[in-house]
Formats: structure tokens, C-alpha cells, sequence
């Protein structure tokens, strides 16, 4: 275990905000599988119901678009030809509709991981985002922590009037055309890379199986929430430790290189 902590590294959808990510696959999906559009549908394992949070967390979360948009065709059985077509097809019709939904203001940050990021930072760990996802700053940049930390009547030295998510972490290395996409370690190394910080010295805070493996490749600790009522998907995947919310998390045992609960 290291000394102490000097990086945290962050993943968005479903750590740090409740995004339209899974909303998006599953509705440009359906879109997908009309029947004037797709001859096969009823040779596929696919039905507006089967494709539930479970399916998303454990085929799609945490994986790049067209790897996610593969990912979900071969699970419900539909076929593609040669090209990719279809899986491209479903990829774009997916973006444009979760741009769509964070500009319409369909998503919800997680009040317990903003609580969290703020009393990592003040503890002088720097911080990170780090998701496969293109749509991280678009979502960042309309967080406003100042606000948040005043409702919620936080007094951070770390929080200045007007701060945004994207203005208070210190590297955001999300949508980046890395060659190798989670489970893969490269983003989490590149978020380390980029704090300045050795990756032994860095823990990662994922909700997806995919990032916690990524994270233990890349030599680095590993927290899991498990929002979707998947802490076994985490603790199979090697979590160090897995927490339905973050709140639960004992900040001042990052001082010490540890991650604990408060609780035990």
C-alpha cells in the first residue's frame, strides 16, 4: 500500500453524476430495432424490457462508443455485416441523443461523490476524471460546486465562487482516442501521468466492473460504488473496497495510504 494518497481518479457516469448514458443506449436502441428498420428483430434476443440497468452496467458501461455499441448488438444477438454498419448506426444515433438529453439538463450529480471530491481535494490529493465517454466537459462545465457547496452548507477552502466540476479537478483525460479502451489500464495511467503522481500512489473510484479491473492492471487502489446493486460485479472484479455511496468512504484514511469505510 503506499505512504500516502496524492492522486483520486474518477470516473463520471455513475460515480460522479446519474447521466443520460444509459437512458441514450437503451433509447437509440429501441429506435434501432423498429420494425421497418430491422428485418431480423424477431430472431434477436431483443425486447424493450431485456435491455435493463443490469445489461448496461455489466456489457456497456465503461467502454468506448463503438465498442459499446458492438458490445450490445452481440448480446441481444443482432446481427451486422462486414462493414459495421449497423453498429455505427446505433453508436451516432446514441451520441446524438445523449448530447441532446445533458443539454436539456437530463442528468443529476451525485450529491454523495461531490461531497467526496471536495474533501479529497482539501485533503490534498489531486483529482482526475477519466471516462471513455466524449461528453465529460459538456457535463462538467454545468456542475457548479460553489452552489452545491452552499446548499449543502460545505465550507471548503478548495471552493471559490462560481467553480465549476471541470474548473476544480486538476486533469480530465475523458474522450480521449487512446488506443486501448477499459478494462485496459492506458486512460487511468494517462490521468496519473497527467496528476503527476505514480500510479501505486493513486486510487480510482469506478461503478463499472471494466474500470475496477482497468484500475488493479494499472497498479492502482480501487474503490467501487455500486449504485446499479452490483457490489458483487465489484468485488468479483477486485475492489479494494465497495461502498453504495461514497459518503461511507473514511477520508482521513487516504492520509494513511488506506481505503477503508467508516464503518469498519
Amino acid at each position: 500500500m503506499p505512504t500516502r494518497f496524492e492522486g483520486g481518479i474518477f470516473d463520471v457516469d455513475g460515480v460522479l453524476v446519474d447521466s443520460p448514458h444509459e437512458k441514450a443506449w437503451r433509447e437509440s436502441l429501441r429506435e434501432l430495432m423498429q420494425p421497418d428498420r430491422l428485418d431480423v428483430r424477431d430472431r434477436t434476443g431483443w425486447t424493450p424490457e431485456a435491455f435493463t440497468s443490469r445489461v448496461y452496467q455489466e456489457e456497456l458501461s465503461g467502454k468506448p462508443r463503438m465498442r459499446g455499441a458492438q458490445a450490445a448488438l452481440a448480446y441481444f444477438d443482432i446481427p451486422d455485416d462486414e462493414e459495421g454498419t449497423r453498429a455505427a448506426e446505433y453508436a451516432d444515433r446514441k451520441q446524438a441523443m445523449v448530447v441532446r438529453l445533458i443539454e436539456a439538463g437530463d442528468f443529476t450529480p451525485f450529491p454523495d461523490a461531490l461531497r467526496f471530491i471536495i474533501a479529497v481535494k482539501d485533503a490534498g490529493i489531486r483529482t482526475a476524471t477519466a471516462s471513455s465517454s466524449t461528453n465529460t466537459k459538456l457535463i462538467l462545465r454545468r456542475i457548479r460546486l460553489d452552489t452545491f457547496a452552499s446548499a449543502h452548507h460545505i465550507s471548503s477552502p478548495s471552493v471559490r465562487p462560481g467553480l465549476t466540476l471541470l474548473d476544480f479537478i486538476d486533469a480530465d483525460v475523458s474522450g480521449r482516442d487512446l488506443a486501448h479502451g477499459k478494462p485496459d489500464p492506458q486512460m487511468f495511467l494517462t490521468a496519473a501521468h497527467e496528476l503527476q503522481v505514480k500510479p501505486e500512489n493513486s486510487f480510482v473510484v469506478e461503478d463499472a466492473a471494466a474500470g475496477i479491473e482497468a484500475a488493479k492492471a494499472g497498479g492502482m487502489s480501487a474503490i467501487g460504488v455500486a449504485r446499479a446493486d452490483d457490489a458483487d460485479l465489484l468485488a468479483r472484479a477486485n475492489a479494494d473496497i465497495v461502498v453504495t455511496t461514497l459518503d461511507d468512504v473514511d477520508v482521513a484514511a487516504l492520509a494513511d495510504g488506506r481505503l477503508a469505510t467508516r464503518h469498519g
